[in-house]
C-alpha cells in the first residue's frame, strides 16, 4: 500500500494521495480578512496542493465547506462559482461550524482524483 503525503508536520499533511486519490486537509486564509478574500486565498491554495499531488481542480470529487456564520454563502459562493469549472463540479456540501479561530470565516476541504 502506498501513501505519499506532502508537505507534512507533526501536526498533519496538507495533501495526502492514496490509491489514485487526493485527500486535501481543511483550508482556511488569513484571519480578519473578508469573506471574499479568504474564500480567494483558499481556492488558490488548494490548487497549488492539487498541483504538488498530480491533481487539478478539474479533477475535483468531493468538496466540504465549513462557514462560520451561514450569511457568509452567497459572498463565498460568488468567488467559488468564479472558480470552478461548471462541467467538472464536483459533489460538495456546506454548512456551518466554529471555526479555530473567530476571524475565520471559511474553511474548504477537497478530495480529488490524480490526474490523468
Amino acid at each position: 500500500m502506498s501513501i505519499q503525503r506532502f508537505n507534512s508536520t507533526e501536526r498533519m499533511s496538507p495533501a495526502v494521495v492514496h490509491n489514485g486519490t487526493v485527500y486535501l486537509s481543511g483550508q482556511v486564509g488569513t484571519a480578519g480578512d473578508s469573506v471574499t478574500e479568504q474564500t480567494k486565498s483558499i481556492l488558490s491554495k488548494i490548487e497549488n496542493l492539487l498541483i504538488l499531488a498530480g491533481s487539478n481542480k478539474s479533477s475535483l470529487l468531493m468538496t466540504t465547506i465549513w462557514l462560520s456564520d451561514m450569511r457568509y454563502f452567497t459572498e463565498m459562493n460568488a468567488v467559488w462559482d468564479a472558480w470552478i469549472e461548471s462541467e467538472h463540479a464536483p459533489a460538495r456540501c456546506c454548512g456551518e461550524a466554529i471555526l479555530a479561530r473567530p476571524t475565520l470565516f471559511v474553511e474548504i476541504m477537497v478530495v480529488a482524483a490524480v490526474a490523468d
